[in-house]
């Protein structure tokens, strides 16, 4: 029964305007006491920009003040950018169900082993057409292709109406490893009436329709067929169907395969786990690498997004305990870089090509294929559902308008473009954006989430940019020195354009604030902290053009 207040909203509290961090939430009943899921809880990966930060989470603290009305947690997949925030954040928001696939369930369980957190969360294993009742919703899972086994679409079911959440998805007639998507179980949805689909934008820029694993299973045997030496294959962990591939490619030319690191061993488990690795060889661990023939080796490696720390960064660097490249080898990058990780890709690349490695990339051989859908493919999903109103989702700004502009063109009737935080109602009555909840981001910093907010990130990036200055001074009672002042300096040149050491420039400022200030003032700490400080900076900046941070500490004995 419809009560006179209740509406259905929808709330991005990440994954809207970027690709990464998301964390969708649907809300029915009156505005002032409505029930919530929660689907997907992700991760962003920081860059330079971010200096000491590992990830990027979304903040739910609108959520976290209405957690009693929380009704479930539910992942429509395993990567990082829909479960990854997850082990730092549930313990936020009370004690919901969390809903997930057994490939999800697995892979997470094993990395909150590995990261020893403790509190083992209970996750309630899901499949395609179980159908989940919680308080005014009815979700039903819907299998979709993706590049990680056993991706889900959701039909969320209120009784206001149906809303298709696609989750990340792609049609791919022969996956290799996971569900195809579900056309037929989509089109039923569709005949019974939807009020809005939330879609994945990330492709919307490509025309036509996404090759199959199966093909990039064969564009493997082929490039790995005609190369000499070792080869070493990276892609993401979680891709299992292009482990699979990398499998049988290797078996069909009679080479061995080396799974190297421990993200690449964990997915390898779980998927063996699921199934979905019967029938290729056994998987050597990377210390029998060495013992192998050159042309009988074929290495997974993790580190396709220029990971400083993943195996192909430390392969590339020779700094490997295990795994070494020579000239003539070939590494295949079987992957496509996310926006923003060019950089650190690019680095690599070179890396290895002056180092006299091949290095094979989809610009120039088949070794990746998408998970996610091109124009052709969002045009048959709108076929399907027929939704009265699109909300583009995964994606940045210009995704999101390329998907406004096609889904207008392709005879959807109306949508809404929305962005993190802003929460639009979709029943009764005419969709849009109605309030906007409070949201923003964390950041993961070693073991302590921070606010977007905290300071520490701004001053270490003052910190990288112009060095820092310590001094310690000892003063008596009467405002005496007591023994020469100590200080430390980091990040600062040597000298300046005259030759100057600035280490000299920097004592001289120091005695000079001691010897000209009175000792009345020279009693007082705080006074002498803050003229040291100034006299430090304004004489480095006088002859280097930059302020350092100074730290000064007077101690009065």
């Amino acid at each position: 029964m419809v009560g006179p207040k209740d509406d259905f909203v929808f709330c991005a509290l990440g994954g809207l305007g970027e690709i990464g961090m998301n964390a969708a939430l649907y809300g029915y009943g009156p505005p002032a006491k409505r029930e919530w899921i929660l689907v997907d809880c992700g991760v962003s990966f920081a860059g330079d920009d971010l200096p000491g930060v590992d990830l990027i989470l979304p903040d739910l603290k609108f959520l976290e003040g209405q957690k009693n009305r929380l009704k479930a947690i539910i992942i429509t997949h395993a990567h990082e950018d829909h479960i990854g925030a997850l082990i730092d954040l549930y313990p936020r928001l009370g004690t919901p169900p969390v809903y997930a696939t057994s490939f999800a369930a697995g892979l997470f369980d094993i990395r909150r082993q590995n990261e020893h957190t403790g509190k083992k969360i209970k996750i309630t294993t899901m499949k395609p057409g179980d159908r989940l009742e919680l308080g005014p919703f009815d979700v039903e899972i819907v299998s979709v292709a993706h590049s990680i086994p056993e991706s889900t679409a959701l039909a969320i079911r209120t009784p206001l109406g149906t809303v298709v959440h696609t989750g990340d998805w792609k049609i791919d007639a022969q996956p290799v490893a996971g569900w195809s998507t579900d056309a037929k179980r989509l089109t039923e949805i569709g005949d019974e009436g939807v009020l809005a689909l939330i879609c994945d934008s990330t492709n919307v820029m490509r025309e036509g329709e996404s090759l199959s694993e199966t093909d990039v299973a064969k564009g493997l045997i082929d490039v790995i067929g005609k190369a000499n030496g070792r080869v070493a294959v990276t892609t993401f962990a979680s891709n299992v169907a292009r482990i699979r591939s990398v499998a049988l490619a290797a078996k069909a030319v009679g080479r061995e395969v080396i799974a190297v690191g421990r993200a690449m061993d964990r997915a390898i488990q779980v998927a063996t786990e699921c199934g979905y690795l019967e029938g290729v060889q056994e998987f050597r661990s990377s210390e029998t690498y060495g013992y192998l023939p050159r042309d009988k080796v074929v290495a997974l490696l993790t580190g396709s997004q220029g990971e400083p720390r993943a195996a192909l960064a430390r392969v590339a660097e020779d700094q490997h305990p295990d795994v070494t490249l020579a000239p003539g080898d070939t590494v295949i990058f079987s992957s496509r870089t996310i926006p923003g990780n060019e950089k650190a890709v690019g680095r690599i690349i070179n890396g290895l090509v002056g180092q006299g490695v091949n290095v094979v990339t989809d610009r120039t051989a088949l070794v990746h294929v998408s998970g996610h859908p091109r124009r052709g493919e969002l045009k048959k999903m709108y076929e399907w559902v027929r939704p009265k109103t699109l909300i583009p989702a995964h994606g940045e700004p210009l995704h999101l308008d390329e998907h406004r502009r096609y889904a207008l063109a392709s005879g959807i009737p109306d949508v809404v473009m929305a962005s993190n935080g802003d929460i639009v109602r979709l029943a009764p009555g005419e969709p849009g954006i109605v309030d906007e909840a409070p949201h923003g981001k964390l950041f993961k910093d070693g073991e302590v989430l921070a606010p977007a907010a905290d300071p520490a990130i701004p001053e270490r990036r003052k910190l990288a940019f112009a060095g820092i200055v310590s001094v310690a001074v000892a003063l008596d009672s009467k405002g005496e020195l007591v023994g020469d002042p100590a200080f430390a300096v980091s990040g600062i040149p040597q000298v300046d354009r005259a030759g100057r050491s600035f280490e000299d420039l920097i004592e001289e400022a120091v005695f000079s604030v001691l010897d000209t200030l009175p000792k009345n003032k020279r009693r007082d700490p705080d006074l002498v902290e803050t003229a040291i400080e100034k006299a430090v900076r304004s004489t480095v900046n006088g002859s280097w053009g930059k302020k350092p941070v100074c730290h000064v500490q007077v101690v009065m004995i």
